[in-house]
């Protein structure tokens, strides 16, 4: 194992450790082989198919300004970032617990997406893959691509504080809606030379009546936490540096820490309803993404299993507090996500983290000065906004501004 150093800008330093994992670099990965060779029609699908998906490389923040000039600047939520429906984001975060949540096991239709041709490339000379989780499984293969059971958004009210109701799809599901609806943005920005498409340019995301609509247009929306670190010496934030080697999306960007989707560990009935609670799939993604753990596979017991008992306990006396602030829409994937945020002290951060990597199965930690994390200043946060991820960079914003409420 090696400690390599790089640089996001002149002042950030990232430290990263990496192993050998004999990973195959993405860069270098071509278009598979079915027979002796492939018809040369199918090859430039492949290709062709595989440079709209990494097109937005080094543009991924113009694209995104694309993306979001095609929706009504009403529905744009503190700036120019992510997407909002009435009600999703809260003006002031609440307490973890005053976000109510509903499961229901009655099975919902999920909305058709339309003929997907024009945005899947061609298997063989006669068909094109089935669906974008084969795509991207045989052209680009990230290490990280399974498909388990998801929750999935039926109904949002902010009547009475947030409240949400979910059921279950799969995460295929959800990644195929979303890689389409880049995927379809991307192309047509090529086409129009990186100027904004026309709707018409957009057949699947014109079929979508009204995107914050969870009946309409098929969302799970996973959680991504800002960990911030209280010290004498100031406050810090964690980052993480994706991998574009390891995931199937969001390569090579920085997201808040943890992040993940909001998902049973099993399909199981008993893991769907034990695992139905965000604290829950927010330790379960601090035990993977800090200490190293892998991913579980059901059966958790949350009440004595460690580190969850620890971090429970820690939050049950007041030492570890999380906030909620609602929900957002990436514009360019039309993806939701809940944005949530979680306070500690040093000391209770070195307890809980003792173990803590800088390295894991989705990429690494970001540090500055030989430090774990970021300062939470203004400064600091200006010069790494830049390789956040939308979704992050808005939730780093609006914490920064409610700096107060988090003493």
């Amino acid at each position: 194992m090696s400690i390599l150093g790089g640089k996001l800008d002149g002042q950030v330093r990232v430290d990263r450790v990496r192993a050998d994992r004999g990973q195959v670099d993405p860069g270098q990965a071509g278009p598979v082989q079915e027979g002796p060779a492939q018809a040369e029609s199918v090859l430039r699908s492949q290709r062709e198919w595989v440079a709209v998906r990494r097109a937005a490389e080094g543009y991924g923040r113009e694209l995104n300004e694309v993306a979001m000039r095609l929706y009504p600047r009403d529905r744009w939520v503190f700036g120019d970032c992510v997407l909002s429906g009435e009600g999703w984001t809260l003006p002031r975060p609440v307490e973890l617990d005053h976000a109510r949540l509903a499961f229901t096991a009655a099975h919902a239709a999920a909305p058709r997406l339309g003929p997907l041709d024009h945005v899947l490339p061609l298997a063989t000379e006669h068909e094109r893959f089935s669906d974008f989780s084969a795509a991207v499984g045989a052209l680009v293969r990230p290490r990280l691509l399974e498909d388990r059971p998801s929750y999935r958004l039926l109904d949002l009210s902010h009547e009475d504080g947030l409240a949400l109701t979910f059921g279950l799809t799969t995460y295929f599901e959800v990644f195929t809606l979303r890689e389409a609806m880049a995927h379809e943005l991307k192309a047509a920005w090529l086409r129009r030379g990186r100027s904004t498409p026309d709707w018409s340019d957009l057949p699947l995301r014109a079929a979508v009546a009204d995107p914050f609509d969870p009946a309409g247009l098929l969302m799970s929306p996973g959680i991504g936490t800002l960990t911030i670190r209280r010290d004498a010496d100031g406050d810090r934030f964690l980052v993480h540096r994706r991998d574009g080697r390891a995931v199937a999306d969001g390569g090579s960007l920085c997201t808040v820490v943890p992040a993940g989707e909001f998902q049973p560990t099993s399909p199981a009935p008993a893991d769907v309803r034990a695992d139905f609670d965000l604290w829950r799939n927010i330790m379960r993604e601090y035990s993977e993404e800090l200490l190293g753990h892998p991913e579980r596979a059901g059966g958790v017991d949350y009440h004595t299993e460690e580190p969850f008992r620890a971090m429970d306990r820690a939050r049950r006396d007041g030492r570890f507090r999380v906030w909620h602030y609602g929900l957002v829409l990436d514009p360019v994937t039309l993806g939701a996500s809940q944005r949530t945020v979680a306070v500690l002290d040093g000391e209770v951060f070195d307890e809980l983290f003792a173990g803590l990597v800088t390295t894991n199965a989705e990429g690494w930690i970001v540090g500055e000065r030989g430090r774990v994390g970021v300062p939470f200043t203004d400064e600091a946060i200006g010069r790494v906004e830049r390789l956040l991820t939308p979704a992050s960079r808005t939730l780093v914003r609006m914490a920064w501004r409610d700096r107060e409420l988090f003493g």
